[in-house]
């Protein structure tokens, strides 16, 4: 292989592992990763329905009194920052290495090693993303008032205190038929304490993932969900981060599925909210990714199953929203 064929295989993977670094930066850190997994039986291959018009609150409470979230410094501009610094040093130390090996030119793409051209480039390109990131998120972050409103942070106790607001009653025949399946099965089910369930199990589980303990909520998941989440928050401990979830705030609350196979009763529920989600070190308290100050909009559908009856329900999938 040529000098200048490795010279350019290194730029280029230098170029394709820092992009790639800039996009894990982005990614959602709450429950999930902001993925989707775990089983809707026969429909797991399948998007969930979206429902066929915007939802209105049918209550509204106050919230209790914020708990202050612990300190912790930075951002998502410093974390970004850090991402571009830490990418031109690489670059810097990358070339140093070249030459040293008696790959080195004087500069650019003329020389075997990295110069200060590709140095140039690679600080645009990580600049150009942070800035769609940047342009994207604040767009995002352009929300009108919530229904729902939680300022507490839950990395720093394992139960929430909040207050509901829900959707009206979603429609749609597929969702009133399999309601009605279920209501057979199960004279004493209603929409309405579903609902409540079903919120109080969201801020039951995003606790539990913020404090790295899905064991406290093992009974309110599948299998399945409770290994994915618990191997996710074991490795936020190994990595000593904590991911913040502060000021959520739910904007509405809805059933858009819900049926019936195999012996058990499924149904889906929408949740719309936004919230602060970002990482942090856990000893020096330094942002890693998402931002204190920037919120994240979100549409997760959870969907919750049991044995045909009028047993306890359990999460079993996390989808996200198209």
């Amino acid at each position: 292989m040529s000098k200048k064929a490795l010279h350019h295989g290194f730029v280029f993977f230098s170029l394709v592992l820092l992009f790639m670094y800039a996009l894990e930066i982005d990614a959602d850190a709450r429950i999930g990763r902001g993925g989707s997994f775990g089983s809707r039986g026969t429909r797991s291959y399948s998007a969930p329905r979206t429902p066929s018009a915007p939802s209105s609150p049918s209550q509204q409470y106050n919230s209790p009194a914020p708990t202050p979230s612990s300190p912790a410094s930075g951002g998502l501009l410093r974390g970004m920052g850090g991402g571009i610094m830490g990418g031109l040093m690489g670059g810097m130390l990358g070339g140093m290495l070249f030459r040293g090996l008696g790959f080195g030119g004087a500069g650019g793409m003329e020389g075997g090693g990295i110069g200060l051209f590709e140095i140039i480039l690679v600080g645009l390109i990580l600049y150009g993303i942070w800035w769609f990131i940047k342009k994207k998120r604040r767009e995002e972050s352009a929300l009108g008032p919530s229904l729902y409103s939680n300022a507490t942070s839950f990395p720093e106790s394992g139960s929430a205190s909040y207050a509901p607001s829900y959707a009206a009653p979603a429609e749609g025949r597929d969702v009133e038929t399999g309601l009605g399946h279920i209501l057979r099965m199960d004279p004493a089910f209603k929409e309405q304490p579903f609902k409540d369930q079903c919120l109080d199990t969201f801020f039951k589980v995003q606790g539990g993932w913020a404090n790295r303990d899905m064991s406290t909520v093992k009974n309110l998941l599948t299998d399945e969900i409770y290994g994915i989440t618990q191997a996710d928050a074991e490795e936020l401990k190994k990595n000593q981060h904590l991911n913040r979830l502060d000021n959520i705030a739910v904007r509405s609350v809805e059933i858009t599925e819900a049926w019936q196979e195999a012996g058990k009763d499924y149904i889906t529920v929408r949740f719309y909210a936004n919230l602060l989600d970002y990482t942090v070190d856990e000893k020096t308290g330094q942002v890693i990714s998402g931002s204190k100050t920037e919120p994240v909009k979100f549409e997760e559908y959870w969907t919750f199953t049991r044995p045909v009856g009028n047993g306890p329900w359990q999460l079993s999938a996390i989808s996200q929203g198209q």
